[in-house]
This record gives C-alpha cells, structure tokens and sequence, in this order.
C-alpha cells in the first residue's frame, strides 16, 4: 500500500513526467534569455567586484529558478481544486493535512532541482563555471523549500485559478529582479537595502552568490532562510487543515 506521502508526490511526478519535454523547454526559456540579453549584451562591458557579469548572473538565476519552480506547485494545486477537484478526494482519504503538505512542498522541491540543474548546464554552455558547494546546495533548498510551502499555503486560500497570475504578478515577478539576482544591492541607497533585505530571495542570491565565488558564506542569511521556511510550511499546515474542517 502507497502511503499517504508518496501519493501526493507521486501523484504530481506523474504530471511532470507527462508533460516533461514541454516542462523542460519551458524551464530553458527563461534562463536563455536572461543569459542572451543580459549576459551578452553587458558580459563583456559590466564587472561586479573582481567577477565578470555573467559569473554574478549564473548565482543569481540559481537563486531565482529555486523560486519560481518551486512557487509554481501553486498552479498544480488550483488546476487540482478547481477543475479536476482532486483536492476533494485527498480530504476524503485517510490523509493528514502534514502528509499532504510534505508531499506538495517535495513535488515543489523537485521541480526547483530540475530547473537549477537547467541553469548550470546553461551556464556551462556559456563558459561559466562557478564553484557548486554544499552550502550553495543547502541555501537553494531552503529557499526551493520556503517557497514551495508559501506556494501551498496561498494556493489553499485562492477562491479562483484566475487569482494564481495575482501572486505571480505582486510577489514573485517582483522578488525576481529585486531580491539581488541581476544587479548587486550594494549600489542601491541604504533605504533600499533595508526594505529589500526583508525578501527571502536576497538572502538566497547572497548565499549561492557567496559559494559560487568560493568565498564563506555568512551565516545569517541561511538562519534567515530556515525561518522563513519554517515559517511558511507552518502557513501551509494551517490553511490546509483549515480547508478541511
């Protein structure tokens, strides 16, 4: 018998792997032009510190995919309530709101890893090659993990699927290009800064940014990191078990 967990997960892997050619082509995207327009175009001209501009993107894109892969589960959960109300059928089921929040924030996981991987092997292709760590690895997991469970938490709240290009529009596009993955904090006025450190998406940029240079990583933004993710996944338990009762 499957337990409760691995259904969730499963369930979702079976949808990634249906559509996975188009799931990876859409995850190249993005990346590429990021990498053709800004790396291209300011590459040669632009360094930041002793770094060329696109050892600074590469980070920062690892730092964004972990993001918006993991926040895409939200779509996968409405798609779920709304249409095929699959959602329905997990509450009837002998399934704990933490088994189906722990498999969600896994299928969330999984498709962070896919797209970060997408990004070295784009990287690689454009002849940058930063140092890949441990400590990098642990700082996009907590920030896939973070978002993955924000993704479940808002996704259980939402009374429309129209409302999932809502919290695109007004949380994650916003977070993408000002949470330190194009252009360094460091030049922005010290008001900026403190409002922008308020992002989980800044700390992550620091941390992956730290290890890809080879540097020590500070050990701020990854307790920062963890309570966000802890935070967030205690968010998700909450207003799955709400929708329940």
């Amino acid at each position: 018998m499957t337990p409760p967990l691995t259904a969730v997960y499963l369930r979702e892997m079976l949808l990634l792997k249906h559509r996975f050619k188009r799931q990876l082509l859409s995850m190249s995207v993005s990346p590429f032009l990021y990498l053709v327009t800004f790396g291209f175009a300011l590459g040669k001209a632009v360094t930041v510190g002793e770094h060329g501009y696109l050892e600074f993107l590469i980070p920062g894109l690892i730092a964004m995919a972990s993001m918006t892969q993991a926040f895409a589960i939200a779509a996968e959960i409405n798609s779920a309530r709304f249409y095929i109300h699959a959602i329905e059928e997990f509450q009837a089921a002998p399934l704990s709101s933490l088994s189906f929040v722990l498999g969600e924030t896994m299928a969330g996981l999984t498709r962070a890893f896919m797209a970060m991987c997408i990004v070295g092997a784009l990287g690689w292709l454009f002849g940058v090659r930063p140092h890949y760590g441990p400590m990098l690895a642990l700082a996009a997991f907590l920030n896939a993990f973070a978002f993955s469970s924000l993704a479940v938490a808002l996704a259980m709240v939402l009374r429309t699927h129209a409302d999932q290009a809502l919290l695109s529009n007004f949380i994650i596009t916003p977070m993408a290009f000002l949470g330190g993955t194009f252009f360094p904090l460091d030049a922005l006025p010290s008001w900026a800064q403190k409002i922008l450190t308020l992002l989980p998406l800044t700390h992550a940029s620091r941390a992956i940014r730290a290890d890809a240079f080879g540097e020590p990583a500070a050990l701020a933004p990854f307790l920062i990191l963890a309570a966000c993710a802890a935070l967030f996944f205690l968010l998700a338990l909450d207003t799955v078990s709400r929708a329940k009762d």
